[in-house]
């Protein structure tokens, strides 16, 4: 097990989870104990990761964490988790009756009932550029990174200058964002942050992802062709005329955004060893950079339609982000 690249020992009892790690020293056990976790009220889930397979969450009451199974496939390795999971729910005549309804239907949790109760799935600092709360870009002296303890996201100092006691803390104090905070101890928000609207490049890279025509890394070369940009491109299903920019997958906001409409779609003529291809209209050049030549024919294949203005789901079948 490896989080990202982190090897990590995990023991599984009939009541609890332990996540070890190496020792430092080698002295003694060759393993110490980094976190327990209950298998009461334990949830795990495989995670569709573009950038790491195979990777899975568990995620308990006392910690999230986020794991990548090595060398087996992670259905094989939650599994086990699953299973020691339903053996507990078996055993409980309590959980039976808390999570089952009058007529035997399981009732449905929404996340807000949880927030402050359970640790949350922490958002990997190399996935956002920008704060997910004010959408200001980080910088490593005047706006660094922290998390909310909360639920989890990637914010800067500034959004979390707040505390509020979480149960899963044993009801301490800890940093959590402004919408947490408000939600967590009732205070109202201020003035100035309501009745705020999204604008045209505020739309969440992860929540559109999950819902488009297509999306994955892609570099954007300069003008000289010699240099670029690596950034997360997306079509969304929503508006699948547009093609929208993002710096990271789990960004905030756009870092800009390129109407489709009227471009043409073309490989450049000089020979590359690249994956290249282009959007052409009038004198706008932008030059492309796929990872392999499947993903280029289809990146190549969606532009044209939308540049027809038609909608690509319909000729094409909707191509999801889970496809790379």
């Amino acid at each position: 097990i490896s989080f990202p690249s982190h090897i990590c020992f995990l023991t599984q009892f009939n009541n609890m989870l332990l996540y070890c790690v190496p020792k430092v020293i080698q002295v003694g056990a060759e393993f110490q104990v980094r976190w327990r976790i209950d298998v009461d009220g334990m949830k795990v889930r495989v995670l569709k990761d573009v950038e790491f397979p195979d990777s899975f969450l568990v995620s308990g009451k006392q910690r999230s964490l986020e794991l990548q199974a090595s060398p087996h496939p992670s259905p094989f390795v939650s599994q086990a988790f699953q299973d020691a999971i339903a053996k507990k729910e078996k055993q409980s005549e309590s959980f039976k009756s808390a999570v089952h309804g009058p007529d035997g239907e399981v009732q449905e949790f929404f996340k807000s009932e949880e927030l402050g109760r359970r640790a949350p799935q922490w958002v990997r600092d190399k996935l956002v550029t920008m704060c997910m709360r004010c959408k200001e870009p980080f910088n490593a002296i005047t706006r660094r990174r922290h998390h909310c303890r909360a639920c989890g996201y990637v914010v800067c100092a500034r959004c979390s200058d707040y505390r509020a006691p979480l149960q899963y803390d044993r009801n301490r104090p800890n940093r959590v964002c402004l919408e947490c905070y408000v939600f967590l101890t009732g205070h109202l928000l201020p003035e100035e942050r309501e009745g705020k609207h999204k604008g045209i490049l505020e739309k969440e890279s992860a929540e559109i992802s999950g819902q488009s025509l297509m999306c994955s890394f892609l570099q954007l070369l300069d003008k000289n062709g010699k240099g670029g940009t690596r950034g997360w491109f997306v079509i969304p299903q929503d508006d699948p005329l547009v093609l929208y920019v993002y710096a990271a997958p789990q960004d905030v906001k756009a870092h800009t955004s390129i109407p489709l409409l009227g471009y043409q779609v073309k490989e450049p003529p000089q020979s590359d060893p690249r994956h290249l291809f282009q959007l052409v209209q009038s004198k706008q050049t932008y030059t492309f950079v796929a990872e392999t030549e499947e993903l280029k024919q289809r990146w190549m294949k969606i532009m044209e339609q939308s540049a027809m203005g038609n909608a690509p789901g319909w000729e094409l079948g909707f191509l999801s982000c889970d496809n790379f």
